[in-house]
């Protein structure tokens, strides 16, 4: 019985150690088995953030080629969708007029002059009955003649000025019909950008204003599109190179060339800067100028750039739908170099050119011309006193507006002409007082 008691009680306590044995060997074969799943776990949710991630990267850069074939897309239907401008510059003898019209959007740069009525009468022959922007690039009468007309006759926005004044009766009418009119005024400075419709206007010049007024133009870059077109008014060689500094890019399908082809504007490293495909210049046919010079000729020409000019083609108009353009003129004619830069048919002007003569005897032969044979600066007309050298659209007014004069030295009290240029005036031997 005993025996049979210790035999039970040593297989019981042999049991129990092997079960514990088991249990723990159990319970860490579980654990190694957790570790396991745990370790295939991880290694199945590293692999599937990294299918995920690969995912999120290849749907990221299909958003952004869908994004940017988008973009794309977007300026092609931008482009594709353009109404047609077109852009008119308008034969107004010796002076500037340019009309962009597209769609219900009508911007006119620089009105003609004074004497004239060709820009109102042009613009309603065009059915235009608004403007949304007037800008008239300088204070000269040949560039803001009819201002006050076209202000006074159509419904317009917004007006445009450098800042430079005048004292010339012209500017003022200007500038009073436009502060009455209602209109909004602006002076506009380098790298100021608008858009008008799908019209973008860059400025790049004046950056300021110092009274210069040919010299400060107001200068604009015009895109339409893909099509550029630039205007600088009366801006001379040393603001273009300005421009070209600024910062801003110049380039440019069609250029509007400064001071109607003067040799004062049109610097080759502008020309070459803009790079144009076509040159149009505004000019009166035998201006007394000589304009286009004909160094400014050969240098358009030379450089396999189509001209074309109010003087010999009438008014000229540029048609694009943003991506191509045609050139449609009034008149058919060839644009080749006169044969010296200034008007020779006053007999003269050329009979006492010799800058090598004393101003003494200049002024004694200038003051006992004839009027047969000299412009009298007490009697002439406007457009004949521009003969008379460094008397332009704008002195001519003043010339007129401060009359009379005891001699030709008289003509100092014009602003801007000096004892040099007096004496270049006398020189000349066209102006005289009796």
């Amino acid at each position: 019985m005993y025996k049979k008691l210790m035999l039970s009680m040593f297989m019981a306590i042999f049991l129990v150690a092997c079960g514990q044995g088991v249990i723990e060997e159990s319970n860490e074969d579980a654990t190694n088995a957790v570790d396991v799943e745990k370790s295939q776990t991880e290694a199945e949710d590293s692999q599937e953030e990294k299918e995920a991630e690969d995912t999120s990267d290849e749907q990221s850069e299909t958003t952004d080629n869908q994004s940017s074939q988008e973009n794309d897309t977007n300026t092609t239907n931008q482009v594709d969708n353009l109404e047609e401008l077109q852009v008119h510059y308008i034969d107004v003898g010796q002076a500037d007029a340019t009309l962009l019209q597209y769609g219900e959007n009508t911007i006119l740069f620089d009105a003609g002059d004074w004497r004239g009525n060709e820009v109102v009468n042009y613009l309603q022959s065009q059915g235009i009955t608004r403007l949304d922007l007037v800008i008239g690039s300088h204070p000269d009468a040949d560039h803001i003649g009819q201002l006050a007309d076209v202000v006074n006759t159509f419904s317009v926005t917004e007006v445009w000025l450098s800042g430079n004044d005048s004292t010339s009766d012209t500017f003022q009418r200007g500038l009073e019909a436009v502060l009455s009119s209602g209109a909004n005024y602006h002076e506009p400075r380098t790298g100021e950008e608008f858009d008008i419709g799908a019209m973008n206007l860059k400025v790049l010049y004046p950056s300021s204003i110092t009274g210069a007024s040919n010299e400060e133009s107001i200068s604009v870059l015009f895109t339409y599109g893909n099509v550029t077109f630039l205007f600088t008014g009366d801006a001379d060689s040393n603001a273009e190179i300005r421009m070209m500094n600024s910062g801003f890019s110049v380039d440019a399908d069609i250029l509007h060339l400064g001071h109607h082809g003067s040799s004062t504007s049109s610097d080759p490293a502008f020309v070459k800067a803009v790079s144009p495909e076509v040159a149009i210049y505004s000019a009166g046919a035998g201006n007394s100028y000589g304009h286009p010079h004909r160094e400014i000729v050969s240098l358009i020409q030379e450089s396999g750039i189509e001209l074309y000019g109010t003087d010999v083609h009438g008014t000229i108009i540029v048609t694009t739908d943003g991506k191509d353009y045609s050139i449609k003129t009034n008149k058919d004619g060839t644009i080749t170099p006169k044969s010296t830069e200034s008007n020779n048919s006053n007999s003269s002007s050329s009979n006492n050119s010799n800058p090598s003569s004393n101003s003494d005897s200049n002024k004694d032969t200038s003051n006992n011309q004839s009027n047969g044979s000299c412009v009298n600066i007490n009697t002439a007309s406007y457009e004949e006193v521009q003969q008379i050298k460094h008397i332009g659209p704008e002195r001519a007014q003043d010339l007129i507006d401060l009359r009379p004069y005891n001699s030709v030295e008289d003509l100092d009290r014009i602003k801007g002409i000096g004892p040099a240029r007096i004496k270049d005036i006398l020189a000349q031997g066209v102006a005289c007082t009796n």
